[in-house]
């Protein structure tokens, strides 16, 4: 009897059944315990791959960057905000690279540029011209490096602010359907309509799914490494909410009122910038320079020096015309962007 019951439990016993894998032909299985994956040689995970540059780079200047690095808060934390996937040593290294590079082109420059003024007699001035390439171009190639990082921060964080109030729509249309807030920013994340807030759920999903960390921490580190202070607020007020015994549904209906509200008025302090900036380019552009080059053609006509008048209005017209025009398109063009 004692046998037949062990038979029987045995039958119903599923230990080791999670390491059976199924294959592509049905009912063909196999045991698969937790066993090691060996890679090729020299193969490294994609998150952390240099581009040829920066491993160019970390091999010239990687020793000298890790002896002079000192921990840098802002550094990581931009470097974290552009999802930029590079240690800071990393970063310094190219930082350093960039400007030995420019350092040499300067010193070619202070080389050639004399010799080829010194035929237009002009030697000092290429000399000059030659001492300010080899001083500021190394100056600006590590600079502007070292602080890519926190350039691109603020790209995504006016991207994230530019799309929060469709964001916050979607939010809380789930919410109000009753969705819990992990599948919200799972869903959230396979929305290419939404730009940069895509990438910080999916940041949040990868933290839950695959790291196994719980919603509200997930969320919370997601508030500490975006690079808006509106989707920094949001999530932390998400976690307040939740901790403190709120309704989610109530405070993502009212999130997404004030951000339609903010909306609404940047998009009509915007309309007036755009005014004002088309009645400058009438005054700036269009009648000033129109009264300037009638007041130099009457000057090269009456006045003793026709030549140097002439010239003067030849660069009115040929040079500070379309600038002053060129500037005005871009400056209007980005805030029609933002």
């Amino acid at each position: 009897m004692a046998h037949e019951t062990v038979d029987a439990f045995s039958k119903l016993d599923t230990k080791g059944s999670h390491l059976k894998t199924k294959r592509t032909r049905k009912y063909e299985e196999v045991e698969r315990g937790p066993h090691i994956i060996r890679l090729k040689k020299g193969s490294v995970p994609t998150y952390i791959k240099l581009t040829p540059f920066q491993e160019f780079s970390w091999g010239l200047m990687g020793n000298y960057a890790k002896n002079k690095y000192k921990a840098d808060e802002d550094l990581e934390s931009n470097l974290m905000k552009a999802h930029m996937p590079i240690r800071p040593e990393e970063h310094m290294a190219v930082a350093y690279t960039m400007a030995l590079i420019m350092g040499i082109v300067g010193a070619i420059m202070l080389i050639v540029i004399p010799i080829v003024l010194s035929f237009l007699d002009m030697l000092v001035v290429g000399v000059l011209i030659g001492v300010m390439a080899v001083v500021l171009l190394p100056v600006m190639g590590f600079f502007g490096v070292k602080s890519s990082p926190g350039g691109k921060a603020k790209s995504r964080g006016r991207d994230i602010d530019k799309r929060i109030s469709g964001v916050m729509s979607f939010i809380s249309a789930m919410a109000s359907a009753n969705v819990p807030v992990d599948v919200i920013f799972k869903e959230l994340s396979k929305q290419d309509v939404y730009g940069e807030i895509q990438n910080e759920a999916e940041w949040i999903t990868r933290d839950t799914e695959l790291l196994g960390i719980d919603i509200l921490t997930a969320i919370r580190r997601g508030s500490l490494r975006s690079p808006s202070i509106k989707f920094q607020d949001f999530l932390q007020g998400v976690v307040t909410t939740t901790t403190s015994g709120g309704q989610l549904k109530p405070y993502f209906i009212m999130k997404a009122e004030q951000f339609e509200k903010e909306n609404k008025l940047m998009m009509k302090q915007t309309m007036e910038t755009m005014a004002m900036m088309a009645e400058s380019f009438v005054t700036v552009v269009v009648a000033f320079p129109l009264f300037l080059v009638v007041i130099l053609a009457i000057m090269a006509i009456i006045g003793g020096n026709a030549a140097s008048t002439t010239n003067i209005l030849f660069m009115v017209i040929g040079i500070m015309i379309p600038a002053s025009q060129f500037g005005f398109i871009f400056v209007i063009w980005s805030i029609s962007q933002e």
